[in-house]
């Protein structure tokens, strides 16, 4: 059963979290003038300052200006937006968000999506765009599954739309929903933004070794959050479900690490994107069972992907993989563009470049 659902926002939940906020309990500065202790306590406090009088607690707002739904998909109930296009022939889309993201990482481009000539587009680029939120995040239920039975389920809610064709788009954990897509022999093709391989070769290129070592940089100095996570979530969920001005730090600091910024992350995007996306978490009590997909999914797979597939690569993002090391991964690649500029959250800090790396992709599969 397929419901329509708007997010809720409970004024008293809103002056809870102002309260908790204003009884905040700091912790002493950090010894270094620099993030490399973690977000700096002089941040953390402003970011909360204007959370808690400032924001306008709009992500609600923002998000329900979309057709949004909630439906039982084998016994899951998952939240998602489905905008339709006006073009009847439009190829249908998922897209797949990831950790510390939410369905809002897209919502600037369901328009350019779904009505590409008010954006500058060409029509027949159109989609009919489907974003779930994941299990354990957002508004979906927060059921222990691995990253194959999401898929599971995401192929099951496509055909319960009607669409028995449809494309496929992710980054982070999307990314790992969106290549198992791969093997339902529904998808006309997957398009990532984030792709793990193997990066080791016999003989690299400057490029290739580069990529490698920042690779073994953010393994030493940047992956405790998902060593956490992915040993012992649970403990990590007191603390975040409890304090706001944790959750936002825990998830501020990616947006520093993770993006293509001058040293501050609202170099890449603004304060109150920021503000939504560590909003969803705190409002929906997600932190425990958004981090317990870690644990779930310990063990990674770098299995082939054999439908066409493409690949964007962001100058900041985490794994940058060559194109002929993506080619080892995935055997029918059609698509390999290197972006001048954006980070790993791709459709939220460089929309634009987005849109032209999904059109250019489907454009040859559909």
């Amino acid at each position: 059963m397929v419901e329509a659902f708007r997010v809720p926002l409970d004024e008293g939940d809103v002056a809870d979290l102002r309260e908790r906020l204003r009884r905040t309990r700091w912790p002493e500065p950090e010894t270094v003038d620099d993030w490399s202790q973690g977000v700096p306590l002089a941040y953390v406090r402003e970011l909360c300052r204007d959370w808690g009088e400032e924001y306008d607690f709009g992500f609600a707002g923002r998000l329900n200006a979309f057709p949004q739904f909630r439906a039982d998909v084998d016994g899951v109930g998952v939240h998602f937006v489905h905008v339709r296009s006006p073009h009847a022939e439009a190829l249908p889309l998922v897209l797949t968000h990831g950790w510390p993201g939410s369905v809002l990482e897209f919502l600037d481009v369901l328009g350019p999506l779904t009505e590409p000539e008010k954006h500058g587009g060409d029509p027949a680029d159109a989609f009919h765009v489907v974003v779930p939120s994941l299990p354990g995040f957002g508004w979906s239920d927060k059921p222990a599954l691995k990253i194959a039975r999401v898929a599971e389920l995401w192929d099951r809610l496509m055909v319960s739309l009607g669409y028995d064709r449809y494309g496929a788009q992710g980054g982070d954990w999307g990314a790992a929903v969106t290549n198992s897509l791969a093997r339902f022999g529904r998808a006309v093709g997957v398009h990532v933004n984030f792709a793990p391989v193997r990066l080791t070769l016999d003989d690299p290129t400057p490029k290739e070794r580069q990529a490698l070592a920042d690779l073994e940089e953010f393994r030493r100095s940047g992956s405790g959050y998902s060593a956490q996570q992915g040993t012992r979530p649970q403990t990590l969920g007191y603390g975040l479900t409890d304090s706001p001005a944790g959750q936002a730090a825990w998830i501020a600091e990616k947006f520093w690490a993770w993006t293509d910024n001058k040293g501050h992350p609202e170099d890449a995007v603004d304060r109150q994107k920021i503000l939504d996306a560590i909003s969803v978490y705190w409002f929906t009590a997600t932190a425990t069972s958004s981090a317990r997909m870690y644990w779930e999914n310990a063990e990674r797979d770098l299995s082939t992907v054999d439908v066409p597939a493409g690949v964007s690569v962001f100058p900041k993002e985490i794994v940058r993989p060559s194109r002929r090391q993506a080619e080892q991964r995935y055997t029918d690649l059609r698509w390999f563009e290197e972006l001048p500029v954006g980070g790993h959250f791709a459709a939220l800090e460089q929309p634009g470049l987005f849109v032209e790396q999904v059109r250019g992709f489907f454009r040859l599969v559909r």
